[in-house]
């Protein structure tokens, strides 16, 4: 199983959407700061998740959110941040 996340930090309130295959570890990874590009921003909480049984299919899902404004504003509002 794949899961699309989107994580919130707690620090600045933002959020990261991912990829994964475990969904668990990888959260810990990101807590852990071994992410580099968003270690500063830790802790992060899971505020979203989609499932997928193909990983083409969650990495699809993962590039239509981050290049299209509209439905990652959608989703985004769905799960309760504030978007401008």
């Amino acid at each position: 199983m794949y899961y699309l996340y989107i994580l919130q930090s707690l620090k600045d309130l933002g959020y990261y959407i991912g990829i994964t295959e475990n969904l668990e570890k990888r959260i810990k990874e990101h807590n852990s700061g071994r992410t580099k590009s968003i270690k500063n921003r830790v802790p992060f909480v899971l505020k979203y998740k989609e499932n997928y049984y193909i990983k083409t299919d969650a990495r699809k899902r993962e590039i239509e959110l981050k290049r299209n404004y509209q439905k990652r504003k959608i989703l985004l509002k769905i799960i309760g941040f504030e978007v401008k």
